[in-house]
């Protein structure tokens, strides 16, 4: 599983593990699964879509605006306004 967060300047919204997280990243959409390669991209406004599984169909949060970041614990999105 990934351990997928959601992060804005007022508070924590999300910190749970799933199967994978589609993220709208300025030059393109990405998704991110458990094991992914490091990196970080700015994120542009638009939604990420949340697979709590695989085939499940997705969660759908707006945001506004950020950077993403993959790492060795995860996939954490820092976004100006989420929701």
């Amino acid at each position: 599983m990934l351990h997928f967060e959601l992060v804005t300047p007022e508070k924590l919204v999300r910190s749970e593990e799933v199967h994978m997280v589609v993220v709208p990243g300025t030059e393109g959409d990405f998704g991110v699964l458990e094991g992914h390669a490091p990196f970080m991209s700015t994120v542009r406004d638009g939604a990420i879509q949340v697979y709590r599984t695989a085939g499940g169909a997705p969660e759908t949060i707006a945001i506004q605006g950020g950077f993403a970041e993959v790492n060795d614990k995860g996939l954490t999105v820092l976004a100006e306004h989420a929701g």
